[in-house]
């Protein structure tokens, strides 16, 4: 591997611990001193600051490394149904929209923030996820009237469903970000609210393993080899 595919070479910190604090940080409700707080308690002497460089370089690397390993993946499928939602976020007092398109196994497939939700955001939003993902076979929709005039657009709009409680998958998505917002005590900038929304969902596929459908055995096989698999990225 040459120098300039090396991604830890100018940090003296082993690439392990580079990684259990990433995930420590963008996969639970944990602040960036509540990070530290705990490493402390296992003898590990990382300021809070330095939880938030490696955040900042690292986990959008991690994030495009899961992602590119999930869309080969998430293509062959034959039966593919969206569930598109957008949950309102305020940045310095200002509402700000966060677009999210979930699968029907839960798989966080895109996140879009913008400033407004008319028919030229859902086309750009639409658009980007189709570039991505493929073509669905159904998109379950809210009654927002911006979504199937995006997908007439797209010539799209026969695929779209709406009925009552059908979108859930796409409303529950939104609670692991919410309380992570609360923490961070809100986003100041849709520059920071896209960055942390994109990485969030990759870490969040990655170890979501359905536990409350599993038995506990299934479930820590699924949880080890998720581990092994964050522990390989960019070896």
């Amino acid at each position: 591997m040459s120098k300039a595919k090396k991604p830890f070479r100018y940090f003296h910190s082993s690439p392990e611990l580079i990684r259990m604090v990433v995930i420590m940080y963008v996969g639970y409700p944990l602040s960036l001193r509540n990070v530290e707080d705990l490493l402390a308690q296992h003898g590990i002497d990382i300021c809070h600051e330095t939880v938030r460089l490696w955040w900042n370089r690292f986990s959008p690397m991690f994030a495009a490394d899961i992602k590119r390993q999930r869309i080969s993946r998430m293509k062959s499928h034959t039966y593919w149904r969206w569930h598109l939602d957008e949950m309102f976020v305020k940045i310095n007092g200002e509402t700000r929209y966060l677009w999210r398109a979930v699968d029907h196994e839960g798989e966080i497939l895109e996140s879009y923030v913008i400033k407004k939700r008319d028919k030229p955001a859902a086309l750009r939003f639409f658009k980007k996820a189709l570039k991505n993902h493929g073509s669905p076979v159904e998109i379950v929709t809210d009654g927002q009237r911006s979504y199937p005039a995006a997908m007439k657009d797209l010539g799209i709009e026969d695929r779209r469903e709406m009925r009552r409680w059908l979108n859930n998958r796409a409303e529950n998505s939104h609670l692991t970000l919410r309380r992570k917002e609360r923490v961070m005590l809100r986003f100041r900038q849709m520059k920071s609210l896209q960055k942390f929304a994109s990485v969030h969902a990759n870490v969040y596929n990655h170890f979501n393993s359905d536990r409350h459908l599993i038995d506990r055995q299934t479930y820590k096989i699924r949880r080890s080899a998720a581990l092994a698999e964050w522990q390989n990225l960019m070896a």
